[in-house]
């Protein structure tokens, strides 16, 4: 005849499901701002910084554009011996586009690789908060079940003897000795 459960306390699966449920919720927050960041990334490449050095091109090269300009009266004009300012601000005006050129190929490159390098960890994201929106729902579920169970059983007393009926199913047949002292 098997013993009964010494039941003490049904707080340790309580606190579990309690901090189960807390972990749940900040897990969502965390999960939902991944998520976020990923999308404000990839617009904040597509367009704030695309758009911003396509602009600084256009910027520099009017600027380029100028120096050189200057540079070339300088040349012209017969009262000019001296060009060395205007040709350190051509030269300054041609590295500042080079570097601006620079600037938008990368950002183009980073675009370019930005899905490839994201996709296999959004698909990990999404993994997990598949997790959080079907599985551990189910885990405090059945969290509450057992200390339901588990409530029943210890306010039942003692375990019955159990025989298999004619449908396979346990027929309670005879409490134990005992099972009514207190």
């Amino acid at each position: 005849m098997a013993e009964q459960a010494q039941i003490t306390s049904f707080d340790a699966l309580e606190t579990f499901r309690t901090n189960l449920i807390l972990f749940l919720n900040k897990a969502h927050a965390r999960v939902d701002e991944v998520g976020d960041e990923i999308r404000r990334t990839r617009g904040w490449l597509q367009s704030d910084r695309r758009v911003h050095w396509e602009g600084e091109i256009r910027r520099r090269r009017r600027a380029l554009d100028l120096a050189e300009q200057e540079l070339l009266n300088a040349r012209m004009s017969s009262f000019r011996e001296n060009l060395t300012r205007e040709m350190v601000a051509a030269r300054q005006a041609k590295q500042e586009l080079v570097e601006a050129e620079e600037k938008l190929l990368n950002v183009k490159r980073w675009i370019r690789g930005y899905e490839s390098l994201i996709a296999p960890l959004s698909k990990k994201l999404e993994s997990l908060r598949g997790v959080l929106d079907h599985d551990l729902p189910k885990a405090v579920a059945y969290l509450v079940q057992t200390q339901q169970n588990l409530a029943e059983y210890s306010e039942s007393g003692a375990p019955r003897e159990a025989k298999s009926g004619p449908s396979g199913q346990p027929e309670i047949i005879s409490e134990p000795e005992g099972a009514a002292e207190p």
